[in-house]
């Protein structure tokens, strides 16, 4: 599996972290602050630089695939 890697600023980690958890805890995914869809503005864009899958015409089979990978198993 080929891994993609990204870094974030000490800063731009303690606002995901603080969203993301807020989010875990609530289902809420409304923003605090700006500060908060920046971050991810900025996750989605470095993605979409990455992956050539979006821009794929058989995207919808390769997310599904993807999904399948990554969720838990029912075990």
């Amino acid at each position: 599996m080929v891994e993609v890697k990204f870094s974030l600023s000490r800063s731009e980690a303690l606002v995901l972290f603080d969203w993301l958890s807020r989010f875990n805890e609530t289902g809420d995914p409304a923003f605090a602050d700006q500060a908060e869809e920046r971050v991810l503005w900025d996750i989605e864009a470095f993605l979409e630089r990455q992956l050539p899958e979006p821009f794929d015409p058989d995207y919808e089979r390769l997310l599904a695939t993807a999904r399948e990978a990554v969720r838990d198993s029912t075990a």
